[in-house]
């Protein structure tokens, strides 16, 4: 073995985290070195080399629709420029290379047990190598107000709106709660103005006529609004018009070490027009459910038709979601016509299916709608229910229903609580815990056990309100109402609802985000009986927190590890976890009501450049949700939180402290909301187990391979080293 092939050993099996291991020297000296890759019948491998040489941190991107469905495997090369693209099923390819730096090698047709060598291009300038660069370092162009400009002095004055009290509450709503939520900002498709918009006075003039485009215009524009429509069209119109006469982002950096051993599969599911805000594909408690089994998509607003890959046999179908009342509303009619899909009305969904969960059985839960928002009367005042008695409720906006694979049945359950995100509970009830998405200022549950003996809906469910014990006693008392002064003899009610939701596998408690600047985490204790018992901590990000090392702001979807630290994504450009076993001040008490746990707080900003103008740590990156992978289903470690990246292309992994970005460069769009991780075999090393996630935007078709484009699933694993097969 070369002395270069013995440092490439020892960096591949010392990378720092502790999880991986080397090849052993016999296996690649099989493999030949400098030589031909040693591949098996199911494989495609070669080395990739340009005028430059070899080239290390590129992509190999094998496709092919010979399959019942769209299949593509995409790899990394090694530092000798080596790849191989490992457990193909029987097809012809076609196979090329990616990479920053370069353009797109031409297409090669190959098939599974061959050699095949591979010509990557030198991108000719700058601006050729950036088209394929993430979104994000496109949007880290835009020029945001600067921070004298706040707070807005409304239409007549500089056009911000008066309620932007600062930049950071500006960029709140730029990214997690409005622009960035729904869609990546960066795309092609979103940084150029299309001339079938027609013809416009300026460039404000054009992005508000684009923002009001397709089924979503209405919520777009009122977004812009409520942050000030005529500086922030302005401030997007500059953006599009400085890129089109030529101005470029900052380039990112190819993967390196352990990031090139991993193995990215996607398959299409759905159709053009859907999207998939999410994925399923095992018990978030037991990652050995439905090993090698269906995986279900959920498909929001865009059908009500739930996508199922079958990922060993490469086939897609699918099943309806129905709904309980066929006055149930649909999305109604375009704004104004898309470039795309002219004045095509593309969703069609009464369930508005949010959030798929697994339970033990293999039974498949949703967040769904099922009928119109009325509630009930055992929902409202009057009623005997006891979460009723305590606080009525009168429209929800979303409901429960799960799917049997066995019998291939629905069951549709009402709830009196407004749905969004799920979990389950490991307790004797099993109970199935919600979120709202951001209204109805409680928590629901279902007891599934309850229910599964009785189907009594009305019996089996209940919800809370959020009271605080300021009174410190440790119990619940009577409560004065949010914006009330702190009664010493009370306790007291905050306002606001779960958006992101989990469960502590450390002491069973509930905890959630509250959207908004600056935003909150709340840790709920249900108690002995939750409508009567449940007490409530909340903990305000640290923005404006003299105490707080770092400023942050601004919480969406959160996830916690087996230890009990919880873990949120920030519109600040931060990924951040609180550590509530940190606190030296009292939880509960008059004092006890958000600024008093900063020492909690640790924040790690994305590897991403930040807006222009935005001088505070962070960075244009502002991740949708993140999910952390207790079990150890990919291969960086038990507790590893992972973040959705997505303006990245990629999830992004925070391990000890470093990250690690496990990027989809094809085609570019990538946009997770969602993931989870499965063991298909505990036995199988890293082909028996893998994170899976799905293209969660809202626009396929603002992804780089353009209208037509299907929604796609994805399946991540890491081998020990880039030639793993």
């Amino acid at each position: 073995m070369s002395g270069k092939q013995a440092v490439y050993f020892l960096v591949m099996g010392v990378v720092g985290l502790g999880t991986y291991w080397a090849a052993s020297p016999r296996k690649m000296e099989a493999q030949g070195g400098n030589d031909a890759v040693r591949i098996d019948g199911d494989d495609i491998g070669g080395v990739v080399t340009s005028s430059k040489g070899p080239e290390a941190g590129v992509w190999v991107i094998a496709e092919t629709t010979d399959l019942p469905t769209r299949y593509i495997k995409i790899v990394v090369t090694d530092d000798q420029g080596r790849y191989l693209v490992p457990d193909l099923p029987k097809a012809n390819y076609n196979v090329w290379v990616r990479g920053y730096g370069l353009v797109d090698s031409k297409k090669v047709q190959a098939m599974p047990g061959k050699n095949l060598n591979l010509t990557a291009v030198v991108a000719p300038d700058d601006r050729a190598a950036a088209q394929y660069y993430p979104p994000s370092y496109w949007y880290s162009l835009l020029k945001v107000p600067d921070k004298s400009e706040f707070p807005g002095t409304g239409p007549k004055g500089n056009g911000i709106s008066p309620n932007m009290k600062s930049q950071a509450q500006y960029v709140e709503l730029l990214k997690t709660d409005s622009c960035w939520s729904c869609h990546a900002l960066g795309t092609k498709a979103t940084r150029e103005i299309s001339p079938l918009l027609g013809n416009f006075d300026s460039p404000a003039a054009a992005w508000e006529r684009r923002i009001q485009s397709g089924q979503a215009g209405g919520q777009m524009l009122g977004s812009v609004s409520s942050m000030g429509k005529e500086r922030t069209l302005a401030m997007f119109g500059d953006w599009t018009s400085r890129i089109a006469a030529g101005e470029l982002p900052p380039k990112p950096t190819r993967p390196q070490g352990i990031e090139r051993n991993v193995v990215v599969t996607q398959w299409d599911w759905a159709k053009p027009t859907a999207y998939l805000h999410d994925e399923i594909a095992t018990d978030k408690r037991n990652p050995n459910v439905n090993a090698n089994g269906l995986l279900y998509g959920a498909p929001e607003l865009s059908t009500d038709d739930i996508p199922v890959l079958d990922p060993v046999r490469n086939t897609i179908t699918s099943v309806k979601m129905p709904v309980r009342d066929p006055n149930t509303p649909r999305p109604g009619p375009p704004v104004k016509p898309s470039v795309f899909w002219g004045d095509q009305a593309i969703w069609d969904s009464q369930a508005n299916m949010h959030n798929p969960m697994f339970d033990e059985k293999g039974r498949v839960w949703f967040t769904s709608v099922i009928r119109p928002a009325e509630n009930p009367a055992y929902c409202k005042d009057g009623s005997v229910n006891p979460s009723a008695k305590l606080f009525p409720l009168n429209r929800s906006g979303r409901q429960l229903a799960f799917y049997d694979p066995k019998s291939k049945q629905f069951n549709l359950i009402d709830t009196c609580f407004s749905t969004h995100h799920l979990q389950f509970a490991e307790d004797a009830n099993r109970t199935l815990w919600t979120s709202s998405g951001g209204g109805g200022d409680v928590v629901g549950w279902l007891n599934v056990k309850m229910y599964e003996e009785t189907h009594d809906e009305q019996r089996s469910q209940g919800w809370t309100a959020l009271v605080l014990d300021t009174n410190g006693n440790g119990k619940r008392d009577d409560y004065t109402e949010p914006g009330q002064p702190i009664d010493p003899k009370k306790d007291a009610r905050i306002s606001g609802s779960f958006y992101g939701l989990t469960i502590s596998p450390a002491d069973g408690t509930v905890w959630g985000t509250i959207l908004g600047f600056p935003g909150k985490l709340v840790r709920l204790n249900p108690g002995s009986h939750p409508p009567e018992t449940a007490l409530a901590e909340v903990y305000e990000l640290p923005w404006g927190n003299p105490a707080a090392k770092v400023q942050g702001f601004s919480p969406r979807g959160l996830d916690i590890d087996t230890n009990g630290v919880v873990w949120t994504v920030l519109s600040s450009g931060h990924f951040a976890s609180f550590d509530r076993r940190k606190c030296q001040s009292p939880l509960n008490g008059p004092k006890a009501t958000g600024q008093h746990c900063a020492e909690g707080w640790t924040l790690y900003s994305f590897p991403v450049p930040n807006l222009k103008g935005v001088t505070e740590s962070g960075s244009a990156e502002a991740s949708y949700y993140d999910w952390v992978d207790q079990f150890d289903t990919f291969g960086l470690g038990k507790n590893t939180p992972i973040a959705t990246g997505n303006g990245e292309d990629a999830l992004m992994a925070l391990v000890n402290g470093k990250w690690v970005t496990l990027r989809v460069p094809y085609p570019v769009g990538y946009f997770a909301k969602g993931l989870d991780g499965r063991i298909d075999d505990a036995k199988a090393g890293w082909k028996g187990k893998g994170l899976w996630s799905t293209y969660g935007t809202r626009t396929m078709f603002h992804t780089e391979t353009g209208k037509g484009t299907m929604p796609k699933v994805l399946h991540f694993q890491l081998r020990p080293n880039p030639l793993a097969g």
